[in-house]
């Protein structure tokens, strides 16, 4: 199973989600992320879907893909040069003086923001690549006993210096 990214650019109305996420259901793909957003034509948007398959399964899912009709481009992203970052959250709660010491060393190391605290309370936000984020939970994990994660599916582009290499 390799990981796969597609990019779709769906008109921009009512139920087009619920029809691609349900085109997935339907044939029991699971989706790993999943990130919609409008583009710079507010009657379009664009779907970052990341998933993991074989290639015929993959082949089957752009076929399918593109047979919707409210799909106007169907994008494969898995061997292209690209650009991708997803958005993380990590609060770390009950925090002891020293919790929150460790927390503002961690973001200042990793290079992540502190982008808002309390009296027991720190959170943290990175956008970073998928396996960056995996590596700050990690340490997270280790280093704090109550935190909440929550993360935003990748968003992708791809890349203008790296097209022709």
């Amino acid at each position: 199973m390799k990981k796969r990214w597609l990019s779709l650019y769906v008109e921009n109305d009512v139920g087009v989600l619920a029809k691609i996420s349900g085109l997935f259901s339907g044939k029991c793909y699971n989706l790993e992320s999943l990130t919609v957003g409008t583009t710079e034509d507010p009657t379009v948007s664009r779907i970052t879907i990341g998933l993991a398959g074989d290639d015929a399964t993959f082949e089957q899912i752009k076929k399918q893909l593109n047979r919707c009709v409210e799909v106007i481009k169907v994008v494969d992203l898995t061997n292209s040069a690209i650009h991708m970052k997803e958005i993380l959250f990590i609060k770390i709660k009950n925090c002891t003086p020293e919790d929150k010491a460790e927390a503002f060393r961690v973001a200042q190391v990793i290079g992540v923001s502190i982008v808002d605290y309390g009296p027991d309370s720190v959170l943290l936000e990175c956008v970073q690549t998928e396996d960056r984020n995996n590596d700050l939970i990690a340490l997270a994990s280790k280093c704090f006993k109550y935190i909440e994660v929550v993360r935003g599916g990748s968003v992708a582009i791809e890349s203008i210096s790296m097209r022709d290499r």
